[in-house]
């Protein structure tokens, strides 16, 4: 009886320990998610090509490229990401893999016109040694009143 309940006791303990290391990386993808908008707003892409995975896809309304397109887009300014509002977001973990789904407005200057768009975006990351590597964004327009179900 005693070893029963020993071995309930372990196994509970080890659900939470497994619960709060899985809420850490859900935490550790969204900063790094918020992190990524501040550093398209900034056209940093030293960080984001450190960030992007070198065979990393990027789908937007108007077409889909890889990596050195997207760098060389944020990097001129065809496309500024000037301010992104995350409204709602959900993270997925997948062993290595991780999936953020976040409903956004994104306040872009686009084609010499400021925009202001309601998306929900993916992206998808894969832990690869310490760091977490982008491997997909994709924007998806939404009606109003869209939600992310949880």
């Amino acid at each position: 009886m005693k070893k029963s309940i020993f071995g309930i006791i372990i196994l509970m303990f080890s659900a939470q320990i497994l619960m709060a290391q899985e809420n850490k990386q859900e935490q550790e993808i969204k900063d790094l998610s918020k992190q990524k908008w501040v550093w398209m707003a900034d056209k940093n892409v030293e960080e984001l090509a450190s960030l992007f995975h070198n065979e990393s896809k990027f789908v937007h309304m108007s077409g889909s490229w890889k990596k050195d397109r997207e760098l060389e887009i944020i990097e001129s300014g065809s496309i500024w990401y000037k301010n992104t509002i995350v409204h709602d977001t959900d993270v997925k973990i997948f062993g290595k893999t991780a999936i953020i789904w976040s409903r956004i407005t994104l306040e872009a200057h686009v084609r010499g016109s400021d925009v202001s768009t309601e998306f929900t975006v993916t992206e998808i990351y894969q832990k690869t040694g310490k760091n977490w590597k982008l491997l997909n964004l994709t924007f998806s327009s939404v009606r109003d009143g869209h939600k992310i179900e949880h």
